[in-house]
C-alpha cells in the first residue's frame, strides 16, 4: 500500500520475443508507460518538484512554469496536483490534442506556441520577471538524478548486472545521463547508446537540438554512441512493437527499439535494454498507428 508518488518507478522489464535474434543476444524493454502518469518523465518531474520543495525554493504559493513537448508536462501536472501547486505549461502547437487535454485535466494552464525553442524562451522570460519558478528540465540536475536513484538501479537489479548495452532516445537527455552515470559506476564496459532523429525527421520526444538550445545537463562523454533514427524507421518499429509484442508505445520508443535491433545485429552476445518512454494512447489522434 502507498500513495500515488509511491507508485512511480519499479516498472516492468520485459523481453522481446517475436523478432529473430542471434542465440546469444537478448533485448529487453523497460516499460515506462506503466508509471502512474504514463511516462518515464514521472520520475524526473517528481524529483524536480520534491527536491525544490525540500530546498525551500517552492512553497504552496509558488507558480510553476515549464516548457515541454508533452510527457514532462503531463507528469508535472500530475505531481503539481498532488502537492497543490499552480502550473503553467508551454508546449508546441503541433502536440497531439490528447496531451493538452490531459494536462488541463490535472488543472494545469496550457499555452501553445510555434515550436519548442520558442516555448523554452517564453518560459524562461516569464521566470526572469519573478512571477514564476521555472523547473527547467534542460539544465536541472534533479532531472538526471532521478534516474541515478531509480531507473538505472532497477535495470541493474532486473538484469542481475548482466546488461551490456543501454539504449535511450534523447530529448532533455535526463534519462540517458542519469542511467549512464549509475551503470558506468557498476561496469564501465556497459555501452550507452543514444538516439536522435535524422536531419529531416520529426519524432516526438527525440530532438536534434540547435547548439544554442542543447540541454545543459547533457555531457557527451557519458554517451558511447549516437544512432540517427529516421521518422520512417521509428514509425515502423513502433507499429511492430504494438502488433508483434503487444507493447503500446510512442514513436520515440520505436526509435529506441530500432537502435536496439541494429545493435543486436552487430554483436554476438549481450543483453540490450531500451527505454519505452510512454504509452501509445497519447498518439491516437496522429497518424502513427494509421
Amino acid at each position: 500500500m502507498g500513495n500515488l508518488i509511491d507508485a512511480i518507478g519499479n516498472t516492468p522489464l520485459v523481453e522481446i520475443e517475436h523478432f529473430s535474434l542471434k542465440e546469444g543476444v537478448r533485448i529487453f524493454a523497460k516499460l515506462e508507460g506503466n508509471n502512474p502518469g504514463g511516462s518515464v518523465k514521472d520520475r524526473a518531474a517528481h524529483n524536480m518538484i520534491f527536491s525544490a520543495m525540500e530546498r525551500g525554493e517552492i512553497t504552496k504559493d509558488t507558480k510553476l512554469i515549464e516548457a515541454t513537448s508533452g510527457n514532462t508536462g503531463i507528469a508535472l501536472a500530475m505531481i503539481a496536483s498532488v502537492y497543490g501547486l499552480k502550473l503553467e505549461l508551454v508546449m508546441p502547437e503541433t502536440s497531439t490534442r490528447e496531451r493538452t487535454l490531459t494536462m488541463e485535466a490535472f488543472g494545469a494552464e496550457v499555452t501553445l506556441l510555434e515550436n519548442m525553442e520558442i516555448c523554452r524562451d517564453y518560459a524562461e522570460e516569464k521566470a526572469t520577471k519573478g512571477d514564476y519558478f521555472i523547473l527547467n528540465q534542460f539544465s536541472n540536475p534533479d532531472n538526471y538524478k532521478a534516474h541515478i536513484k531509480t531507473t538505472a538501479p532497477e535495470i541493474w537489479r532486473d538484469t542481475k548486472g548482466e546488461i551490456t548495452h543501454f539504449v535511450s532516445s534523447m530529448g532533455t537527455t535526463g534519462t540517458i545521463m542519469g542511467t549512464s552515470i549509475f551503470l558506468k559506476e557498476q561496469n564501465p564496459d556497459i555501452q550507452i547508446v543514444g538516439c536522435q532523429p535524422t536531419e529531416e525527421s520529426s519524432i516526438p520526444g527525440i530532438r536534434r537540438w540547435p547548439k544554442a538550445y542543447l540541454p545543459k545537463i547533457y555531457d557527451a562523454s557519458r554517451v558511447d554512441r549516437i544512432i540517427d533514427i529516421s521518422q520512417a524507421d521509428a514509425t515502423k518499429r513502433t507499429r511492430e512493437l504494438t502488433r508483434k509484442e503487444g507493447i503500446f508505445a510512442g514513436m520515440s520508443s520505436g526509435g529506441a527499439f530500432h537502435a536496439a535491433l541494429q545493435l543486436a545485429e552487430e554483436i554476438d552476445k549481450g543483453i540490450i535494454v531500451f527505454i519505452v518512454c510512454d504509452r501509445g494512447d497519447r498518439y491516437l489522434s496522429s497518424d502513427l498507428f494509421g
